[in-house]
C-alpha cells in the first residue's frame, strides 16, 4: 500500500519545506519535508524538487516498515500510522501502546487518546503537533472510506454467494 495524495500533501503541509538545513524541535539536523539523517551537514541547500524527491524516498521505507504490522486495513489507516512513524520513527510506533491497542481492537476513543499523547518534542507540548495528531487519529477512523468498506465486503459475499 502507498500513501494517498490527501496524506501526502498533508505530510507536506505538517513538515513544512525548508530548503536549508536546521535543527527541528527535538535538536535533530532536517531538511526538505522533514528529512533526516547522515546525509543532512548544516549549512546544506537543497532545491523544491529534491526535497519532494527525499520525501518520496523516505515514505517509502515508512510505507514498508507499516505495511510490515499488517494491522492497516484501510488507506485511512495506512495514512495515519505513516503520517505517525514518519514524524516519530518507526521504532516508536512499533514499541507504542497505540500499536497495542490497534491490534487488540480498541475502543476508537482508546486509541484516539494514544495517538493524542504523543504531542512533545524536546520536553514541549507542540501545537503542530496537536494538530497532526489530530489529523491522523480523525484519518485513522475515516467513516466514508470504513463504509465503503463495509459495502465492498458485503458486495464480495453476495458475489460468492451467487456465483
Amino acid at each position: 500500500m502507498r500513501v494517498s495524495d490527501i496524506c501526502f500533501g498533508k505530510l507536506k503541509e505538517f513538515e513544512g519545506l525548508r530548503t536549508e538545513a536546521y535543527y527541528d524541535a527535538a535538536g535533530v539536523l532536517t531538511i526538505g519535508y522533514g528529512h533526516t539523517g547522515h546525509d543532512v551537514r548544516p549549512g546544506d541547500v537543497i532545491s523544491k524538487y529534491w526535497a519532494e524527491h527525499l520525501l518520496k524516498a523516505d515514505l517509502y521505507e515508512v510505507e514498508k516498515a507499516v505495511e510490515s504490522l499488517g494491522v492497516a486495513r484501510t488507506q485511512g489507516q495506512f495514512d495515519a500510522l505513516v503520517s505517525f512513524a514518519f514524524n516519530l520513527g518507526f521504532y516508536k510506533l512499533k514499541t507504542s501502546t497505540l500499536l497495542k491497542m490497534i491490534r487488540e481492537g480498541g475502543s476508537m476513543h482508546a486509541i484516539k487518546k494514544e495517538f493524542k499523547r504523543w504531542v512533545f518534542a524536546g520536553g514541549k507540548k507542540l501545537k503542530g503537533l496537536e494538530r497532526r495528531r489530530e489529523w491522523e487519529a480523525r484519518r485513522f477512523f475515516d467513516y466514508d472510506e470504513l463504509e465503503a468498506m463495509k459495502r465492498r465486503d458485503w458486495t464480495d459475499f453476495h458475489k460468492e454467494v451467487n456465483e
